[in-house]
């Protein structure tokens, strides 16, 4: 038998749903808000009054571009959190209503266990490759930076993580310090591609074990750019390219450095045998896995270590229902499902 999941996804500024049936995606589509462009950063408020008004909108195109009708959904399945409480109320409510509408089950979903569960999203040929358990992942974005030991599809333990800031706000703070436009991230990602990342040096700490700190990193860019803009107005646009590469290929050092420590065989995990099996398989999940830095990085890993590489598509690196609906997807195997007094969470829970 055949179910089809409906994903909803509202933890910040993007509404997004999506469509499977079983693990295979038929549609995903997300709408975006621009009106948080000239702010050069999200403002709650505005976020939750623009999911209000796409989320009908959204979910009905999800529903056409996946070729059913609405009574077909076996269950519904909505980000709880972490988020914006605003935001996440919006996707909570409609999921809620939607689901007690259509009388099938409501399924609450972890966002950041939903960032590691898009690798086992299928194409419609079911050719792409998937991770076995058990596996290390390393989710990055804009308000995490954690390593995470996969057991199995829930069971997931995180061994590792920023004890300040995520790499995602470190890529975002340096290009509002540069005055890049929001969201800068993808930016200095486009610009760095033409500059030298050997051109500037930033301090980055040292932080035992697997542990991450990227606020000294943000500190150094900051006072480094401060200096050199005294002794000329224009440094930041003479040198745009280059300081996007350097502060790029920093962050990305920091990362590898505790990847490779993780996965090495005295070290990290490798000095374990998890299950009958030594983990070769590595893979990244959240918005930062989509800079082409970081993947390239994790190429030439694969090529050195002989690592088993998953990297998601792009668009399913960033905030997108389709992982939404693939971890619902493996609740509703299990029976776990969610009830009408589920209410947002805007901070991480245990896992």
């Amino acid at each position: 038998m055949q179910h089809f999941i409906l994903g909803i996804e509202s933890s910040c500024d993007d509404t997004s749903a999506a469509v499977i049936r079983d693990d295979v995606i038929l549609s995903n589509v997300t709408a975006g808000q621009d009106v948080h462009r000239i702010f050069g950063g999200v403002v709650p408020e505005l976020a939750s009054r623009a999911h209000q008004q796409n989320i009908i909108p959204v979910i009905e195109t999800a529903i056409q571009k996946a070729n059913i009708g609405k009574n077909q959904l076996s269950a519904v399945a909505f980000t709880r959190g972490p988020g914006l409480l605003g935001s996440l109320l919006v996707g909570t409510s409609f999921a809620k209503a939607f689901a007690l509408g259509l009388n099938i089950p409501l399924i609450e979903v972890d966002h950041l266990q939903a960032h590691i569960l898009c690798h086992f999203i299928r194409n419609a040929d079911r050719t792409n490759p998937i991770p076995s358990f058990p596996f290390l992942c390393l989710t990055v974005s804009g308000g995490h930076t954690q390593f995470v030991l996969i057991r199995d599809y829930f069971d997931m333990e995180i061994i590792g993580q920023t004890i300040d800031d995520a790499a995602g706000e470190a890529f975002d703070k340096a290009a509002k310090i540069m005055g890049l436009p929001y969201p800068g991230g993808p930016m200095i990602d486009k610009l760095a591609v033409q500059g030298d990342p050997k051109r500037f040096a930033f301090s980055k700490p040292n932080i035992p074990g697997l542990n991450f700190s990227f606020s000294g990193l943000k500190t150094s860019f900051l006072y480094f750019i401060r200096d050199e803009l005294k002794k000329d107005a224009e440094f930041i646009e003479k040198n745009k390219a280059d300081l996007c590469a350097s502060i790029q290929a920093a962050i990305i050092e920091m990362l590898m450095t505790k990847l490779t420590l993780a996965m090495d065989a005295k070290t990290g995990l490798n000095s374990l045998i998890i299950n009958g099996k030594i983990l070769p398989d590595v893979a990244i999940a959240g918005g930062v896995s989509a800079n082409s830095g970081l993947r390239k990085a994790l190429e030439d890993a694969r090529d050195a270590f002989g690592w088993n590489i998953f990297v998601p598509p792009v668009q399913y690196s960033t905030d997108n229902a389709a992982m939404i609906a693939i971890a619902g997807y493996f609740k509703f195997l299990r029976g776990d499902f969610g009830s009408q007094s589920d209410t947002p969470y805007a901070r991480s829970q245990k896992r």
